[in-house]
């Protein structure tokens, strides 16, 4: 029998990318080249192309940056057919809008008992693998493997929350499994569930969803066929294919880009001001010469 997913994309038909940057800083040289590519793979496929405004982060997205990524975006050359400013039939196009979608797809999750509430801190979980508390703290594709500290014993009955707020909630792996897939660019990847990751929070104490069911909820929705981004991200779709298993949801192709490097060789970062878009624009480049810096890394 057709799914509602498989009718849906059936109705839109086609190749459906997407570019999601958050508005949580000016976007970089990194960021320009893996939205590029999406918009590349999104024309030669004939395809759509969506921009997504990721601003789940109240504390950290400004509406200065979402404004600044849509100019600089149009600068470099890259053109959408949805969005926040252009509008289309998955809206609304900008995360914080969407919390329903977010909210429907935990309750189904802990129906199905594949989350709990846990109440450690990412401090707890540093100090249980031993991680050090000073220099640079593990970005949120390498959080600490989690200890189990919270995780229900066999036998204990499922949570009958109806509503996630005040606590973390972990989506369950199955410890020893091979998460496998192939990427576009990467090739075949695979992570052992339990080992080079753990139990992830799927929605957070201070009542946000979290990336990894965020995304998942957001790419079934606006029917993407193909998600295109960094390479760090790589362990994230390990992820997500549990979260697309668990809520029966179909999986789209990945490709992973390459990513940016400065002259040190560490991954681009917002902090890298010099070499936002921004700071490239004021100071004279085209967008040819733009993509010919990145071309250079």
């Amino acid at each position: 029998m057709e799914t509602t997913a498989e009718k849906g994309l059936a109705e839109v038909g086609g190749y459906r990318g997407r570019v999601a940057p958050s508005p949580t800083g000016y976007l970089h040289l990194g960021h320009a080249r893996t939205f590029w590519v999406a918009h590349e793979r999104a024309a030669r496929a004939g395809g759509a192309l969506i921009l997504r405004d990721e601003d789940l982060d109240p504390q950290r997205s400004r509406a200065e940056y979402a404004a600044a990524m849509l100019e600089d975006l149009r600068w470099l050359g890259i053109n959408w057919q949805e969005g926040p400013d252009v509008g289309g039939p998955f809206g609304p196009y900008e995360q914080s809008r969407r919390r329903p979608l977010y909210l429907a797809a935990w309750a189904r999750l802990v129906g199905g008992g594949h989350v709990y509430p846990c109440s450690c801190s990412r401090r707890d979980l540093l100090r249980a693998a031993g991680a050090p508390h000073e220099g640079p703290q593990p970005n949120a594709d390498d959080e600490p493997v989690y200890p189990g500290t919270c995780r229900p014993r066999p036998g204990q009955r499922p949570s009958r929350a109806r509503e996630p707020r005040g606590l973390n909630w972990r989506f369950r792996v199955p410890d020893g499994e091979e998460i496998s897939f192939e990427d576009g660019r990467q090739g075949r990847r695979a992570y052992t569930a339990g080992i080079d990751f753990g139990d992830f929070v799927v929605w957070r104490r201070d009542d946000v969803p979290a990336y990894q069911l965020a995304v998942v909820v957001d790419d079934e929705h606006m029917r993407v066929t193909e998600v295109v981004r960094g390479a760090d991200l790589l362990k994230s779709t390990a992820r997500q294919l549990l979260l697309q298993r668990a809520l029966g949801l179909r999986e789209p192709a990945y490709y992973h880009c390459d990513l940016v490097t400065d002259e040190t060789g560490a991954r681009l970062a917002k902090r890298h001001d010099a070499l936002s878009l921004r700071a490239l624009r004021a100071a004279g480049l085209t967008p040819e010469q733009v993509r010919a810096r990145w071309e250079k890394r």
